[in-house]
């Protein structure tokens, strides 16, 4: 995956599929506050809409939801506004502002599946700590079975980079200031069906760093199709140079119900022949279903603290030694069958 030049931060040309979009995603963890957010800007020109989610990571251990779809005629960019949530590009892959206010739903992470309301508000900058990292997808270069039907339900392009953030939060008049405070973000363009994939792991994940080109950042995903073999993508940021995933190894310690992660343990090999090796464990689980055509989709979207290792995590042996800590996200998304359970079955 090769290192994106600026014009990707602004918009592609549009195509005729009617789920084209254009998204933008960010997370953000501070372990000083134990406060963070989630939220991602869709534009979709053919149906007409933008659509915007801003969730945040209370220090309760809850999560608060504001969501809004507007309509839309034009294609927009370096400022992007749905409701309540607000992105502005002040410049091209290294420096965005996000705003967002209002009353959010409060959903609990306890299990009780009670829920609220609560006001919270959030003004906070990215500065970019690596180049943005990723595919194209433009041209007409040849694909396999698993990255067509990938860009057919995913998107065709698409970037990744990793991020140090600063300013505040803010939940029912309780003002966070971040510390130090890392994250993700990315970028996806074409068409975008959430029922598509059978399954996908993604993974957002940052130790270290105070400084573009400093400590240890990786992204990625390994997703499922009806079509072909998992597809497995994503980029390696290590000793400040970075290489494609060549493959995501995943073993998921489970929550009661089996399905829900837990702990994960990941050996992620790249084409610099590097593995990196790193176990993850769950600090909050924030599940968001949806549902098409009689098709239930469930995006587990899980806060996680990573440990970075130095050798690979067995069930059986001693535990490596761990060379650093740091924090994102474990996202898995589950198709669900007329048992309620996932079609592909956790790993």
């Amino acid at each position: 995956m090769p290192v994106l030049e600026n014009h990707h931060d602004l918009a592609h040309p549009v195509e005729g599929d009617e789920a084209w979009s254009e998204s933008y995603y960010f997370n953000c963890y501070d372990p000083d506050t134990d406060a963070g957010f989630f939220t991602r800007i869709g534009v979709r020109p053919n149906e007409g809409t933008i659509d915007s989610h801003f969730a945040l990571w209370l220090p309760s251990g809850d999560v608060a939801h504001l969501r809004q779809v507007d309509e839309i005629t034009t294609m927009v960019d370096r400022d992007l506004q749905a409701g309540p949530v607000r992105y502005v590009m002040d410049e091209p892959m290294q420096r965005w502002q996000l705003r967002a206010e209002g009353t959010a739903l409060l959903q609990r992470l306890d299990g009780s599946g009670e829920v609220g309301e609560l006001t919270i508000a959030a003004d906070v900058t990215f500065d970019a700590l690596t180049p943005a990292i990723g595919v194209d997808g433009q041209g007409t270069e040849r694909r396999s079975t698993s990255s067509a039907a990938t860009a057919a339900n995913v998107g065709k392009g698409h970037l990744e980079q990793a991020g140090r953030w600063s300013g505040w939060v803010e939940a029912d008049g309780v003002r966070h200031t971040l510390g130090d405070a890392r994250g993700n973000r990315d970028k996806s363009w074409g068409p975008r069906r959430w029922g598509g994939p059978t399954m996908w792991r993604w993974f957002s994940v940052n130790v270290g760093g105070h400084a573009p080109g400093e400590g240890t950042h990786l992204g990625g995903i390994r997703i499922g199709s009806a079509e072909a073999e998992d597809l497995h993508r994503g980029w390696v940021w290590r000793d400040g140079t970075h290489a494609s995933v060549r493959q995501w190894d995943v073993r998921t310690e489970v929550a009661d119900d089996g399905w829900t992660q837990r702990v994960v343990h990941l050996a992620v090999s790249d084409k610099a022949d590097r593995t990196t090796h790193l176990r993850g464990d769950l600090l909050r689980v924030a599940p968001l279903p949806r549902k098409a055509g009689g098709q239930v989709t469930v995006v587990n979207e899980g806060l996680t603290r990573w440990s970075l290792l130095d050798g690979p995590s067995s069930p059986d042996g001693p535990e490596p030694e761990v060379l650093g800590v740091g924090y994102g996200i474990a996202e898995y998304l589950n198709q669900l069958g007329a048992d309620n359970l996932p079609v592909v079955p956790v790993e």
